[in-house]
């Protein structure tokens, strides 16, 4: 038995220990717990599975770190009110909004942090990681890690140009619909009902081949594909609205539609919306970059994860990891707009932890 193994297990017991002594119940379930996984991995793939596992937990560990610091660090420069609810933040919301963060310093400072220029060719065709290439480069010889950076502006601006231009048409014929009642609802209900019968990717390629994949084209083409998921969210919460006494008086005193949506309804609206925003935007990023993983999205030479991906992907018949790290980026993305979406769903929603 290696030194590795003895100072691994006495490590994971002494740490479980402690929790139970100092009655911290979660520590100790997750030591105790990581303790009887790494015995079972062990004993099946011996040393190799128990240094993976020490791998996972470690970057697991360094991930709930840099939440910590970061909600912290928010909660520092947050206002009262606002410091108050960051406090009540788990530690996955807090890693989803250091991702976000970190995404948009990305997509914002892309040109002074990338080495090389977003087109630049540098090297050989997959020439391998070196001082001068962090992850090397693709089939034409630019360096990875510039168009990764490069690539968050692209993908990430034009997936949250889609969702804003889907969020703004479905949000506002759901509150005139709620609003106005009738005929027009019912028109838009069933309009609503028709374009989310049809497929979206198979939508999407329809009105790029037809129309050409251009920038305007995607993003108007994906915002009728998911502008009635938000339309039919936001008839139902404001059709919660519309029926209360203060929209009842407000109709009295003479109010207008626009004034009725701006003052009465939006407002007692919000939470729920800009939740929707967010899992939008999740749906919006995963079909952009499935279009351009199929060519009919952002266009060459500019820089974008899902084309990456299509570009390098013969590297993976040679044991190559490189076409995994922008579908990592897609991922990472995902994941962590998840974690704040589901803390803002648990907030508005009224629950205790």
């Amino acid at each position: 038995m290696s030194l590795f193994v003895i100072g691994y297990y006495a490590l994971l017991l002494a740490v479980s220990c402690l929790a139970a002594f100092y009655n911290k119940r979660q520590i100790f379930m997750v030591a105790f717990g990581l303790t009887m996984v790494s015995f079972l991995l062990g004993i099946i793939g011996g040393t190799a599975a128990l240094k993976g596992v020490a791998i996972c937990a470690g970057l697991l560990g360094l991930a709930a770190m840099v939440s910590y610091a970061f909600r912290e660090f928010m909660i520092q420069l947050a206002s009262d009110d606002l410091a108050k609810e960051l406090r009540t933040a788990p530690m996955t919301a807090a890693f989803g909004m250091f991702v976000i963060f970190t995404y948009i310093i990305m997509g914002v400072f892309a040109p002074w942090i990338a080495p090389h220029g977003e087109a630049e060719v540098i090297a050989s065709a997959f020439a391998p990681p070196d001082a001068n290439m962090l992850l090397g480069a693709d089939q034409l010889g630019r360096d990875m890690f510039s168009r990764i950076i490069y690539g968050a502006r692209n993908s990430v601006g034009l997936a949250l140009a889609a969702t804003v231009a889907a969020f703004v048409l479905g949000a506002l014929a759901g509150l005139l619909a709620a609003t106005k009642g009738g005929w027009f609802d019912q028109f838009m209900g069933r309009v609503a009902d028709v374009i989310m019968s049809i497929p979206s990717l198979i939508f999407a390629l329809l009105m790029l081949s037809i129309f050409g994949p251009h920038i305007h084209v995607i993003v108007i083409a994906v915002a009728v594909i998911y502008a009635p998921r938000v339309f039919r969210l936001t008839r139902a919460v404001a059709g919660n609205v519309v029926v209360m006494d203060y929209i009842e008086a407000a109709k009295l005193r003479g109010e207008g539609t626009w004034y009725l949506i701006r003052r009465e309804i939006l407002p007692n609206s919000t939470a729920p919306l800009v939740a929707e925003f967010g899992l939008e935007f999740c749906f919006v990023f995963l079909l952009v970059a499935g279009l351009s993983f199929l060519g009919l999205g952002i266009q060459p030479p500019t820089a974008d994860w899902g084309s990456m991906v299509r570009e390098n992907a013969t590297l993976i018949s040679f044991g190559d990891i490189t076409p995994l790290i922008p579908a990592a980026a897609i991922a990472l993305l995902t994941v962590g707009v998840n974690f704040v979406v589901d803390w803002m769903l648990h907030r508005s929603s009224g629950l205790k932890e």
